[in-house]
């Protein structure tokens, strides 16, 4: 897979496969609700813990470290039902979840180069993601790959929750 990654702390980000799908569902609705990004029995919440249904129409990354699940990410190609906010030429990401555990092994950052790797050698002009004022720790990884907000395309939830675009161009 293009971009795949072995970092130095022995994180490895690889496509999930389907028997990983639960795990990936438990641990990202763990990190979302836990952090209080979410509220628990949300339909987002059910929504996040549901990979085995993204997963029939967008790529799921997964970052082990010592063949444990530490973090995943959705790709989300365009034209595709996870495509929420990306325009023409850019690849999307959604559902960034590092476990808690797992903190400053880099996962996060190797999920994220990966989709910048992908989108590279896809020939995509950019990478797009919606974050929220609250992921600080999602939000300084993007600071360092230099993702820029785009104001004009921030957007509300159906409870009001202010979203914030960011894009990197490649």
């Amino acid at each position: 897979m293009p971009g795949m990654e072995v970092m130095d702390t022995g994180v490895v980000v690889r496509t999930a496969r389907p028997d990983e799908y639960d795990a990936v569902g438990e641990l990202t609705a763990d990190v979302y609700v836990g952090a209080g990004y979410v509220q628990a029995g949300s339909w987002y919440a059910g929504e996040l813990a549901d990979t085995a249904r993204r997963a029939a129409s967008a790529e799921i990354l997964v970052a082990t470290h010592a063949e444990r699940i530490v973090g995943s990410l959705t790709v989300a190609r365009p034209g595709t039902p996870y495509a929420e906010i990306a325009q023409q030429g850019e690849l999307e990401f959604r559902m960034l979840a590092v476990a808690k555990s797992a903190r400053g092994l880099g996962a996060g950052t190797a999920l994220v180069r990966t989709v910048i790797d992908l989108a590279r050698a896809e020939g995509f002009a950019a990478v797009a993601l919606t974050t929220a004022s609250a992921m600080v720790d999602a939000r300084r990884i993007y600071d360092r790959f230099g993702f820029l907000p785009i104001p004009a395309r921030d957007w509300r939830t159906s409870v009001g929750e202010l979203l914030n675009v960011l894009r990197l161009p490649l």
